[in-house]
């Protein structure tokens, strides 16, 4: 007779086995994720308002990813930079950390695609679209960290004209969505 096949296991599985475990399991259990990864160390300061700055981490893989050291021969990837957001959203996702992300990866894209004349639609489509989420989440912020991070999404734009590709063009647009206009 064949053996059954179970499936993947489920939240639901593992919390069956989470519920079994004292304090001091729990704890022990987290000291050991902690030390299987540097995402997890990065997860849990995030989580904790450990150190004394919880986005340098997404800010590095933000800035290795979109904004490679070219004469290293790293390559560009969308994906692992954004990654980072989605990461800091899971850990904490607070708005105005989360702003800040998605601001500095617009200016890191900008900046490299004007510097080295990047032309990867995929590369600039994306920019435009982290621009437009950018504004949704900084529109949610009071004045203070708002006006800052308006000024700077800006600048972005102002530099974006220079890259071409109407993606600048698509800026002013966003921008005129939100009642920011020149």
């Amino acid at each position: 007779m064949m053996a059954t096949k179970k499936g993947t296991p489920s939240w639901s599985d593992l919390k069956v086995k989470l519920a079994d475990l004292d304090r001091a399991g729990l704890i022990g259990l987290i000291q050991d994720l902690f030390a299987a990864s540097k995402d997890n160390q990065v997860f849990l300061h995030a989580r904790f308002g450990l150190g004394d700055d919880v986005l340098k981490p997404y800010k590095a893989t933000i800035g290795r990813w979109i904004s490679p050291d070219v004469f290293k021969n790293q390559d560009t990837s969308v994906a692992k930079a954004k990654k980072a957001i989605s990461d800091y959203k899971k850990a904490i996702g607070r708005p105005d950390g989360l702003a800040e992300l998605m601001v500095l990866y617009c200016e890191r894209a900008a900046g490299f695609s004007s510097e080295y004349g990047l032309d990867d639609e995929g590369y600039l489509d994306a920019l435009v679209r982290m621009f437009g989420q950018a504004l949704k989440v900084v529109a949610t912020l009071p004045e203070d960290p708002r006006s800052d991070l308006l000024a700077r999404l800006d600048a972005v734009r102002d530099l974006s004209h220079n890259i071409g590709y109407g993606v600048g063009e698509h800026m002013d647009a966003l921008l005129s969505e939100y009642g920011i206009d020149d």
